[in-house]
């Protein structure tokens, strides 16, 4: 489904991330994890159209899509959340999730300032496409809540599902466990498995916490100042001493 090839990104005189390769295939969770700094970030923000690679080629159901704005890239089939929680705050539950639902839709002005028949069934149509989401995540009581309302971990959930409102096949998360407790962490590992299995979708995430990482991902590669220094099972990366070295320093 997806496959980088020697993606570079440069800043000026700085490499944030170099040859970076990686592929995730239909159905999979694949983990990229490494220290504060590493590049991993910045590797999403190139998969995603936010930065253009300094070189290489980004190939999404064997199409290149490097260089391209985040929206068309949204557009083909591939969301994201955010480190840090993005959401509309000034919008319930259930708008911020209508928002992502225009990716699907063409809009037409006049439809939309008359309120004619075609945009009524359109708004229709998504209000009940969201609630069934909102119903299927365990978010259906808190659909007219402000979001910035939310607990959070049912933030994190929201961030999440807004993304599945475009209907992706690739999501793409950034440290979802960040900030949660054990337990939080342990629904998260199930919510996300839950989605990949009902979505028929694939994830790749950015994770520190490796109880989450360990125990949900097929495939793991490990950046360290933005370069590849592993990739393997996660049995595989556990026991990898560059890796642990990477983690914990040596002297």
């Amino acid at each position: 489904m997806l496959e980088t090839n020697n993606i570079t990104m440069q800043f000026g005189g700085l490499t944030a991330v170099s040859d970076f390769s990686i592929t995730v295939a239909d159905g999979e969770i694949v983990g990229l994890i490494g220290p504060n700094g590493a590049g991993k970030t910045t590797a999403f923000n190139v998969i995603t159209g936010v930065y253009t690679p300094t070189r290489g080629t980004i190939l999404f159901n064997g199409k290149n899509i490097a260089g391209k704005q985040p929206h068309r890239i949204t557009g083909t089939g591939i969301a994201r959340t955010f480190q840090n929680i993005r959401l509309f705050h000034e919008m319930t539950v259930l708008e911020n999730l209508l928002v992502a639902c225009n990716l699907r839709e063409k809009p037409n002005l006049f439809e939309s300032v008359l309120h004619l028949p075609g945009y009524i069934a359109r708004e229709k149509k998504a209000r009940e496409f969201s609630l069934n989401l909102l119903e299927s995540v365990g978010l259906l009581n808190n659909a007219n809540d402000n979001a910035v309302s939310l607990p959070y971990g049912k933030q994190r959930r929201l961030e999440i599902v807004r993304a599945l409102a475009t209907e992706p096949s690739l999501l793409l998360l950034d440290e979802p466990a960040a900030g949660m407790n054990p337990q939080e962490s342990q629904e998260l590992m199930e919510f996300i498995v839950g989605i990949r299995d009902k979505f028929k979708i694939s994830v790749l995430l950015i994770e520190h916490h490796m109880q989450v990482v360990m125990g949900i991902c097929n495939w793991l590669y490990v950046l360290d100042y933005g370069i590849t220094i592993a990739k393997g099972a996660p049995a595989e990366i556990r026991k990898n001493q560059k890796v642990i070295d990477a983690y914990l320093g040596v002297d």
